[in-house]
C-alpha cells in the first residue's frame, strides 16, 4: 500500500494583490516521482517554499508524514554559474550540508560524503574546484550536496534548465536510479515537457486558478501542454 509523505490539502496563499494558490490539493506518496509544470508565474516557486517551510500559507494546511522534523528534504537548485575563483572542491562543496566544512567531519560523516559523490559520479573529480567544474559536473555537485543526509524528498527547482541535452538526461537519469533503488521520492519542477513525461510517475499542472493532477502514464506530449499551458 502506498503511504503518503506530504498531502497539501485545500492550500492558499497570497500575497498583497496577488493571491498565487486559492484551493491547491495534491498528494506526494513516498517513492513517488512528481512532476509540477506550468507557465512562468503560476506559482511553482512559491510552492516548493511553502514545503520548506520559508513561505506561509494564508489557509489550509502542509502535513508531513511521520511529522515535519522527522521528513528531511534535499534541495537542487537552477543551475548557477559560479565564479571560477570559488575556492572550495566538490569534496567541501558535499561535506557543507552536514556540519558546513569538511575537516571537522567524522568517520561516518566522511563515509556519507563519499557515498553521495559515488552515486552522482563526481568521487573521481572530488578535489576539483567546484568553480572550474562543467556544468554538469556543478549540476551533480549539486545533486551530492542534497543527498548526503539521505532525504525523503529530494526537490529539483528547474535544475536542468541551462543544461545541453545530455547533461540533462544524465542528471535525471541519475535521479531516477536514486528514486527507484533507494526509495527517495521526487519532485521536479520543469518546463521541460520531454523530460517531465520520460522520468515522472504523476504530474501536478498548475494553471491560473487551477490546477491537474494525475498519472503520467499514456501522457503525450500535446496533452500535457495542454494541461499545462507550457
Amino acid at each position: 500500500m502506498t503511504e503518503p509523505l506530504i498531502a497539501v490539502q485545500h492550500l492558499a496563499i497570497a500575497f498583497p494583490n496577488n493571491p498565487v494558490f486559492k484551493d491547491l490539493n495534491f498528494t506526494i506518496n513516498q517513492g513517488d516521482f512528481l512532476t509540477v509544470i506550468g507557465e512562468n508565474g503560476v506559482g511553482k516557486t512559491t510552492l516548493i517554499r511553502a514545503l520548506l517551510g520559508l513561505v506561509k500559507p494564508t489557509s489550509g494546511s502542509i502535513n508531513y508524514y511521520p511529522s515535519k522534523k522527522a521528513t528531511k528534504i534535499g534541495y537542487v537548485p537552477q543551475f548557477r554559474n559560479l565564479d571560477q575563483e570559488y575556492p572550495l572542491t566538490i569534496e567541501d562543496f558535499v561535506g557543507l550540508n552536514i556540519r558546513g566544512w569538511l575537516p571537522w567531519l567524522t568517520k561516518a560523516e566522511h563515509r556519507q560524503v563519499n557515498t553521495a559523490m559515488s552515486v552522482t559520479n563526481v568521487k573521481k573529480i572530488k578535489q576539483r574546484p567546484l568553480g572550474m567544474a562543467s556544468g554538469g559536473e556543478k549540476q551533480r555537485a549539486y545533486l551530492a550536496q542534497a543527498i548526503v543526509e539521505e532525504p525523503q524528498l529530494l526537490i529539483l527547482d528547474e535544475s536542468t534548465a541551462s543544461l545541453d541535452n545530455e547533461m540533462k538526461y544524465e542528471l535525471l537519469d541519475l535521479v531516477q536510479n536514486l528514486n527507484q533503488t533507494s526509495n527517495i521520492t521526487v519532485l521536479f519542477i520543469t518546463h521541460d515537457l520531454p523530460l517531465a513525461q520520460k522520468y515522472a510517475d504523476h504530474f501536478l499542472a498548475l494553471r491560473p486558478g487551477q490546477q491537474e493532477y494525475g498519472t503520467m502514464a499514456g501522457m503525450s506530449i500535446e496533452q500535457l501542454k495542454e494541461v499545462s499551458d507550457v
